[in-house]
C-alpha cells in the first residue's frame, strides 16, 4: 500500500488539536512522504488552514482540504441528527466517508483528541479480517451500550458482544458504503431509535455490530495516564476532562505524554490555541452578562 490515508473531522475550535494530530502522525512514521490527510473541515478560517498547511512543507506529507460546510451530504445530515452542547455536528462526518473521500478504498479516521506515539502504518496496512471497520473495544461500554440503569438500550445492543469505541477507525470504504449509512439512518430517525442512541458510536456499533474487526488495544488507548506510557501505546486518546492542551497538563503529569504534547503541537501553535480559547471564554462570559 503506496498511499497511507488518514481523515480527521473538525471545526474551527479545534483546528490546533488536529494540527497535533497530523504532526504526531508524521514525526513517528518512517514513511512521511506516503501519509495523505483528508482533513473534513467545518467553517475553519483561511488563516488557520495555512497553519494546518505547515504539515506539507515540514514532512513532506499531503494535505487535503475538504470544506464540510459546502457538502450537500454532510448538510442534511447535521440538519437531521441531535448533537449534545459539548460537540459539534462534525461528529457525523465519518459516517459519511464514501462520499466525502470517493475514489479511496482504505481510510484511518482519528478523533482530533488522539496523539500518534508509534508508526501509523503500522495500523492502516493491517489485516481487517474481511471487515468493515477496525477498531478497539470501549472500556466504558457497560456504560454507553447499557444506558440507564443498564435496562434503555437492552433491545439494541447485547452488554454480552463486544463495543468499539468510534474514536480511531480503520475503514474499507467500500463495505463501509455497501451498509447504506444514510438509508439506515433515516430509518433510526423515522421509528425513533436515533433519540436513544450516543450520539455516532452508537450508530456505527449498531450498524456495524457483525462487521468489524477488533483491534489490540494499544492502538486507541483512552483515556490515558502517565502509567500508560511504559505499555507501549500506539495511539492513545484522551477523552476525559483532563486535556494535554490544558496549560498545566504538563506540571501536574496528570495525562499520558503531556509534556511531549505540546512540542508536538509546537510552543507557537499551543500558545496561539490557548490564547485563542482564552478570548472566547471571555467573550462567552461577556455575552452571559
Amino acid at each position: 500500500m503506496s498511499t497511507l490515508n488518514i481523515t480527521l473531522g473538525f471545526d474551527d475550535n479545534f483546528w490546533a488539536p488536529a494540527f497535533a494530530v497530523m504532526r504526531s502522525a508524521c514525526l513517528t512514521s518512517a514513511r512521511r512522504h506516503d501519509l495523505v490527510f483528508h482533513l473534513c473541515e467545518y467553517r475553519v478560517s483561511a488563516e488557520h488552514r495555512q497553519l494546518l498547511d505547515k504539515i506539507a512543507g515540514e514532512f513532506g506529507a499531503t494535505v487535503n482540504h475538504i470544506a464540510l460546510e459546502e457538502h450537500a451530504a454532510f448538510n442534511a445530515v447535521r440538519e437531521r441528527l441531535p448533537v449534545a452542547r459539548r460537540l459539534h455536528p462534525v461528529i457525523y462526518a465519518r459516517m459519511l466517508l464514501p462520499s466525502v473521500l470517493p475514489g479511496l478504498e482504505r481510510v484511518l479516521y482519528l478523533d482530533c483528541d488522539t496523539m500518534v506515539v508509534k508508526p501509523v502504518e503500522r495500523l492502516i496496512e493491517t489485516d481487517m479480517a474481511g471487515k468493515a471497520i477496525a477498531a478497539v473495544p470501549d472500556a466504558a461500554r457497560l456504560i454507553i451500550a447499557g444506558g440507564k440503569e443498564m435496562r434503555e438500550k437492552r433491545d439494541l445492543f447485547d452488554l454480552s458482544r463486544s463495543y468499539f469505541n468510534s474514536g480511531v477507525l480503520l475503514i474499507d470504504l467500500n463495505r463501509f458504503a455497501a451498509a447504506d449509512l444514510p438509508g439506515k439512518l433515516k430509518a433510526l430517525i423515522a421509528d425513533g431509535t436515533m433519540e436513544r442512541l450516543y450520539y455516532d458510536q452508537d450508530i456505527l456499533n449498531l450498524i456495524f455490530a457483525d462487521d468489524w474487526h477488533e483491534l489490540d488495544w494499544r492502538f486507541n488507548v483512552i483515556d490515558p495516564r502517565p502509567p500508560h506510557e511504559t505499555l507501549g501505546p500506539h495511539i492513545v486518546h484522551y477523552t476525559g476532562e483532563r486535556r494535554p492542551w490544558h496549560l498545566l497538563a504538563g506540571l501536574t503529569r496528570s495525562v499520558a505524554f503531556a509534556r511531549a504534547y505540546r512540542h508536538v503541537m509546537t510552543n507557537e501553535v499551543f500558545y496561539r490555541f490557548l490564547r485563542e480559547r482564552w478570548k472566547r471564554w471571555w467573550l462567552k462570559l461577556l455575552r452571559l452578562r
